[in-house]
């Protein structure tokens, strides 16, 4: 079969192209193509689907849109037959297709091999691969689905892309001056993002490289005419120096130019001209966590007294926990120390519904941040070594939001001794700690914190006027603070609404998330808990589950290898990597325990995936194995 997403939706089966049905169903299935190989939860299909008011049968239609694209994609398939190509995964649904059936995928494939061959110094066959990824690009993302939809994130993530391998291709053409390879996709390109004035400098400037000197100084007036109409603003540094060296005649056709000014041209590094000050705001209903707080900033002075090396402070600890929250009022309360700024670049680490932020593309924005606006190189190590070398002797402050592991980390921190990175992160991350940077776990706040957050979140008077419904809240969020916030926010929607009967809505819910669910699905327990699921091994993912079936309150090693039927040495290691995703917590010595709204998310999952079969096996070996044993 044949995929194709980038321009119009099309399917294919042996060249003849399939119906693909109503326009919410192709919006199903053009959801799950652009996000080919990854499980998309239930709450977000809706949420794309249904941007603004999902109907109250929404869940039901998604299954039946999914029911009907599983039997047109495998139109042989038994009735109720799970299939191999649309499938039930982590609370959604996931659609597998090999990369050379879609061409998301071959796209992203080839970018990868002309990002290997420009990092090496290769930008001839960089261009190649570029420019044959941009091949199968033709047209708006998804063409063909309701309007609506395909102007969701999603969607706005695979065209964004595009214009960065659109950029890349540039680059190469610039350097092996070959322009006119990536001029009619230059121009594809600033239709889909026209106030980007990166894309419109590599325009202006592969324009001139092809001898269309006339044509790339239109195209500067014309971006300067937009960028005023549209947003007030004259064209920035980066765009500017793209006109200035059109009219100096900097850019000529291939072979018009001396090969070593051109080299020596690109070697220049540009001083930066700018002190960022990117923290987001800190809030004003900033409440408990002051201990924590105050080890932060205790932590950050003694690391800072060390002048070997650059201070850093990684912030763990579960989906939901305030990992950000701390670190962002932590920054702010050190701004001051740092004279030359602040940088804040959020990783996506585990966002729902984008990939994570490779290293290099954090680094070109870091480095715009830093004022460094001229032709970058394209290598991770070139990129990492400018943006230490413009770091050197300054006194910055780099707060990374939402690691996924080191690796995405590592090149992103200084090397200057005056410089103080925070870094948040779900998991342990023990190769950063290694390298130095000193760990802050945090933990569950405690009940008058989590007392208090709800106070600031609804206000004092109304807790004050019902304790004991408050008192019930906070222990059936589990203290957990994006449950806290959640909740509070459906308290405010509703102020006629006294807390008691909030308190009886999610004594009602007990045995599900569904109370945890945000109105705008931005905010939601699951899909916060199911970003760090999908990233465990399957043997990982399934203990987890499988530990909703134990009944105490916390489990040993043995028990875990008798729950999993898994040999114990193998699931002493599972555990240890389930509490390093913060997914249990290691309370004492070889007893680990969940969350209870994470133990909630580990039932709904094994209902879904570990057959009733199953779960009652692992439930009679456990119960088999506590008799011969002191602690279960």
């Amino acid at each position: 079969m044949r995929f194709e997403v980038l321009g119009p939706l099309r399917v294919c089966r042996d060249g003849k192209e399939l119906d693909l049905g109503f326009p919410q169903q192709r919006a199903l299935l053009g959801l799950l193509l652009v996000r080919a190989g990854r499980p998309v939860p239930t709450g977000e299909i809706v949420d794309v689907l249904w941007s603004e008011r999902p109907p109250a049968s929404a869940l039901n239609v998604v299954r039946r849109y999914a029911g009907s694209l599983r039997r047109l994609l495998e139109p042989g398939l038994p009735p109720r037959a799970p299939g191999r190509r649309l499938l039930r995964r982590a609370g959604g649904y996931l659609l597998e297709v090999g990369e050379d059936e879609l061409d998301l995928l071959r796209f992203r494939d080839l970018t990868k091999r002309g990002k290997r061959a420009a990092a090496t110094g290769r930008p001839e066959v960089a261009l190649r691969h570029f420019v044959e990824a941009l091949s199968g690009w033709r047209g708006p993302v998804a063409m063909g689905i309701p309007v609506s939809v395909r102007e969701h994130a999603v969607f706005a993530a695979v065209e964004r892309e595009l214009v960065r391998t659109t950029v890349m291709a540039a680059d190469a053409a610039l350097l092996c001056g070959r322009t006119e390879h990536v001029l009619p996709r230059l121009r594809r390109a600033v239709e889909l993002d026209p106030l980007n004035e990166s894309l419109r400098s590599k325009l202006v400037m592969s324009l001139a490289a092809a001898g269309l000197q006339a044509e790339a100084l239109a195209a500067f007036k014309a971006v300067r005419r937009l960028l005023a109409e549209e947003l007030g603003v004259s064209p920035g540094v980066e765009l500017s120096e793209a006109h200035l060296r059109v009219l100096r005649q900097e850019l000529r056709p291939a072979g018009s130019a001396p090969a070593h000014e051109q080299r020596t041209a690109r070697a220049e590094a540009p001083e930066p001209v700018v002190r960022p000050a990117q923290l987001p705001p800190a809030g004003r209903d900033f409440s408990g966590r002051r201990a924590e707080l105050g080890r932060l900033l205790e932590i950050t002075e003694a690391a800072s007294d060390y002048a070997g090396a650059p201070a850093g402070v990684l912030i763990s600890g579960m989906a939901g926990i305030g990992k950000t929250t701390l670190a962002v009022h932590g920054a702010h309360a050190l701004a001051d120390r740092f004279p030359d700024g602040q940088l804040h670049v959020e990783l996506r680490g585990f966002d729902p519904s984008r990939a994570p932020l490779e290293p290099a593309e954090a680094l070109r924005g870091m480095l715009a941040g830093l004022g460094v606006s001229r032709h970058l190189p394209n290598g991770l190590d070139a990129l990492a070594g400018l943006y230490r070398s413009v770091l050197s002797g300054r006194r910055v402050l780099i707060l990374l939001d939402d690691a996924s592991g080191t690796e995405q980390v590592r090149p992103l921190l200084p090397a200057s001794p005056g410089c103080l990175t925070l870094v948040t992160s779900r998991n342990g991350l023990p190769s950063l700690i290694a390298s130095g940077a000193h760990p802050l776990r945090l933990g569950l706040p405690s009940a008058a914190d989590a007392r208090a957050v709800l106070a600031v979140r609804i206000g004092h008077e109304r807790l004050t006027a019902e304790p004991a419904a408050a008192d019930e809240i906070v222990e059936r969020c589990g203290r957990l603070p994006l449950a806290l916030d959640i909740v509070a926010a459906r308290a405010l929607s509703r102020p006629d609404v006294p807390l008691a009967a909030i308190a009886a809505e999610l004594r009602l819910s007990e045995g599900s998330l569904d109370a945890f669910a945000g109105a705008d699905g931005a905010t939601d327990a699951r899909t916060a808990f199911a970003c760090s699921y999908r990233s465990l091994p399957p043997d990982s993912a399934r203990l987890f589950r499988l530990l909703s079936v134990h009944p105490g309150p916390d489990i040993a090693a043995d028990a875990g290898a008798v729950l999993a039927d898994l040999p114990a040495r193998r699931v002493r290691l599972i555990l240890d990597e389930l509490a390093d995703a913060h997914l249990l917590t290691e309370h004492t010595p070889g007893r680990y325990a969940q969350h209870d709204l994470l133990r909630v998310f580990a039932a709904e999952l094994s209902a879904e995936h570990d057959s009733l079969t199953e779960r009652q096996a692992a439930r009679q070996r456990l119960l088999a194995h506590i008799p011969h044993t002191d602690h279960a």
